[in-house]
């Protein structure tokens, strides 16, 4: 593999543009041009921003069994253009992925796709039934060497199963993920319980039927001294629990998707499905609390929930349709909306809370790290003056079930590099010769 040079970008947006060698998978050099020979490949930054690879904890990849849906090809793809560099596949797939096999064939798929390192998530109980811990053990020991543990989509809803998968994930060195959705308290829901779901004849989704999860499992973590990882974090009163939770000193962890941050009950007006996710979109209130708990740490992480649907399955009536959006290539405009246009992160913040926390939750070694010389080159380049319009039959994604459709967003990815070599370029000039 030939040598990277990235000429005239900007770590974390700080300081005047320099140039980073990459070879042999790591940064070889700064700024040291007798270092570079003859033949690297070269792209000119022009000013771009260069930050960590991103990382995300949260993504259905649909294979197997809904490959009409996405592919673990599409979806590296689609992450890749998105400016990830690893990504952790979630175990509702069809079989579950609540064995070894699984989610070896899972790892092997990623490995043979190359874009993104994929992580396969297991199952904490067999089936995603919620009766009987899965083969935690077996997956860990397996070549996938499972660190990340949940039955997302569902949740792990009987508290002794709960303690026993955080008990059995601390031997391990794991952590257990948690859908935070208390099943008798959703029984037929389907939007925000609120004025816009009565208005809308909608059965409201109450907010305590997550909040009392995450508090029941927080006290079980604490108890048992084991990690415990919040899913999808949706409401005010969510990140009230985490900051108790955490000044107990509970290994408590959570995240955020993009949707959350930006997207209200309010778009629910139309009964359009595509605004149909789980949890559901909430209030204005919580989308600033879920904007502040991000920016002081409560919440450490953005993760997308990426969750790609056939056609069949969104354009239809609101009660029958899945829930769920896609969010891997929109995830860094929205948190540059969201975020840093309002001041709330820098963009050091922005790597903090899309690849090293993220990493650092997954035990993943080799994401998240400093740009520096000496470190794995998993980066990705940044324009943060570049505005692109969101168009879902244009994302690489097998569906096109985005919320954002039409949206002017800021910050494009312009290249995605994976220990040293390009996984995705847009709207850059490469050069395989060196400039005289």
């Amino acid at each position: 593999m030939k040598p990277l040079l990235l000429k005239g970008v900007r770590p974390y947006g700080e300081g005047e543009p320099i140039d980073l060698l990459i070879r042999d998978g790591v940064i070889a050099s700064q700024n040291d041009l007798a270092q570079h020979g003859d033949n690297a490949e070269i792209i000119e930054g022009n000013g771009a921003i260069v930050l960590p690879g991103f990382v995300d904890l949260h993504t259905h990849l649909r294979e197997p069994g809904r490959e009409d849906t996405e592919t673990i090809e599409t979806g590296s793809r689609a992450a890749a253009l998105g400016g990830y560099t690893a990504v952790f596949a979630m175990a509702n797939t069809d079989p579950v992925a609540d064995n070894a096999v699984i989610v070896e064939h899972v790892a092997s798929r990623g490995r043979e796709v190359g874009l993104v390192d994929v992580h396969p998530v297991g199952a904490v109980t067999v089936g995603l039934k919620g009766e009987k811990l899965a083969e935690l053990g077996t997956m860990a020991k397996s070549k996938a060497n499972v660190r990340v543990f949940s039955d997302d989509g569902l949740c792990v809803h009987d508290p002794l199963i709960m303690r026993r998968a955080l008990e059995y994930s601390k031997s391990l060195n794991a952590v257990i993920a948690q859908h935070a959705e208390e099943p008798r308290l959703t029984i037929g829901a389907q939007a925000h319980e609120g004025e816009n779901a009565s208005r809308l004849g909608l059965q409201g989704w109450p907010a305590a039927a997550e909040e009392s999860i995450v508090a029941r499992d927080c006290i079980l973590a604490k108890q048992v001294d084991a990690r415990l990882h919040v899913c999808h974090v949706s409401t005010t009163g969510t990140a009230d629990v985490l900051k108790w939770a955490k000044a107990r000193g509970t290994k408590v962890s959570a995240e955020v998707t993009p949707h959350h941050l930006i997207l209200t009950d309010d778009r629910l007006s139309t009964y359009d499905p595509v605004n149909k996710v789980n949890p559901p979109l909430r209030t204005q209130q919580d989308v600033d609390a879920l904007r502040q708990a991000l920016a002081d740490g409560t919440i450490d992480c953005v993760a997308t929930d990426h969750a790609p649907h056939a056609i069949q399955d969104k354009d239809c009536e609101w009660s029958a349709a899945r829930p769920g959006m896609l969010g891997l290539q929109t995830a860094l405009g929205i948190v540059v909306e969201t975020m840093v246009r309002t001041g709330l992160l820098d963009w050091r913040g922005v790597a903090r809370v899309m690849s090293e926390r993220p990493a650092e939750i997954a035990g993943l070694t080799d994401q998240g790290r400093p740009i520096e010389v000496g470190e794995p080159a998993n980066l990705v380049l940044v324009d943060p003056d570049a505005t692109w319009t969101v168009n879902g039959a244009e994302l690489a994604s097998v569906s096109g079930n985005t919320p954002f459709e039409g949206m002017e967003l800021p910050g494009a990815v312009t290249a995605t590099i994976l220990r040293g070599r390009v996984t995705a370029l847009r709207q850059m000039i490469v050069d395989r010769r060196i400039a005289e």
